[in-house]
């Protein structure tokens, strides 16, 4: 199972090996298009501002683009979500891959941002998410995070702080969470061995 973490210079690396080694994966770091031609599944992190994702311009978006038309699994985590949508109020002049409509937005409200801590993950009513099975209402993660994506017709959770935003997204292999799994404990964790069952099957 080859699954590549893109390192494009946004950090979070570290944090995220672990977190697929603890579930079983072997990830490989990789910091070119042409080292990941063929994986099983993509792994896109990050933190910090949306300009950072302006590196995936180009080579790796195309890379993604046919991984993504080919049936592999992807997953964006944190500044990776983000990157899925059109693009961010963080950085205008830099465009994301357009997967998902609409743009990621600063956080507002009477609340401290960044927002920073546990917070609820709200499924609601939203189809059935195979990224999310097998876990309890109510279930919590950790975010750390100024700007977040809107909601929308692929939106598995919701979060609030200040204003509701998508705290995960799936759209057919495609998928994405707002905070960071490696550092949820067992949240987290089911969620990457259910982002590693849906490689599987696609093997």
């Amino acid at each position: 199972m080859d699954i590549v973490l893109i390192d494009y210079g946004a950090g979070n690396l570290t944090s995220v090996v672990k977190g697929l080694t603890a579930v079983g994966a072997a990830p490989r770091i990789v910091t070119q298009p042409e080292a990941a031609a063929g994986a099983d599944a993509f792994v896109i992190p990050g933190v910090g501002h949306f300009s950072a994702t302006a590196s995936l311009a180009g080579a790796w978006t195309t890379t993604i683009r046919e991984a993504i038309d080919r049936g592999a699994p992807v997953l964006g985590i944190c500044l990776g979500l983000q990157w899925l949508f059109e693009g961010s109020d963080e950085a205008n002049d830099v465009t994301g891959l357009g997967l998902l409509p609409g743009r990621c937005f600063r956080l507002s409200g009477n609340v401290k941002v960044p927002h920073v801590g546990w917070n609820t993950l709200d499924a609601g009513a939203a189809r059935e998410s195979r990224l999310l099975a097998g876990l309890p209402a109510g279930a919590s993660a950790y975010f750390t995070h100024s700007y977040a994506a809107p909601i929308g017709a692929a939106s598995a959770a919701v979060t609030t702080h200040g204003v509701p935003f998508a705290s995960a997204v799936e759209t057919g292999r495609t998928f994405g969470v707002q905070f960071h799994p490696e550092k949820s404990g067992a949240t987290g964790l089911r969620m990457l061995e259910n982002f590693l069952a849906v490689v599987r099957e696609g093997r």
